[in-house]
């Protein structure tokens, strides 16, 4: 079955796609990683929600937020359901947030808290890494980059 890339405001989320993307946010960064913490947030009420689904089934989802630094643009609960990992799903979805948020802000700078075991992955899309390692909620992160440019036409 062909996957289809949907892309929503929270207020434009049906109530059937809300809660089946915040189940499956709480089964992957609550349960699966054993890290209780706020995963639903104030961030969720402004956020886009990229979306990859097959028929009706959520997929992979991520989103993205407005920073409250205004010199970049963020993304993260980047996930994979997890009877669907290992079919390149991750990166899909990556690029289909990185396209939207080149076209909806531009030129901006992404900026992201990367599980620290994932450098090489979002190293991949051009990011690279701003901070030491840290940990939040006990999970090892690291800041990472993406710059971006105007493209100049001659």
């Amino acid at each position: 079955m062909e996957t289809t890339v949907t892309i929503r405001t929270t207020d434009e989320l049906t109530s059937q796609e809300l809660i089946k993307i915040m189940a499956e946010r709480v089964k992957v960064f609550v349960v699966e990683q054993e890290c209780a913490y706020q995963e639903v947030d104030q961030l969720d009420f402004k956020a886009q929600h990229v979306l990859i689904t097959r028929g009706a089934q959520l997929v992979a989802y991520a989103r993205i937020v407005p920073n409250e630094d205004p010199d970049y643009i963020s993304f993260g609960r980047v996930l994979v359901v997890q009877q669907f990992r290992g079919q390149h799903l991750a990166s899909q979805l990556v690029q289909a947030t990185l396209d939207e948020i080149a076209r909806e802000y531009g030129p901006q700078p992404v900026k992201i808290a990367a599980q620290s075991y994932l450098q090489r992955f979002y190293g991949s899309f051009g990011f690279r890494p701003v901070s030491n390692v840290y940990l939040e909620d006990g999970i090892p992160h690291v800041d990472m980059v993406l710059e971006r440019q105007l493209v100049k036409k001659d």
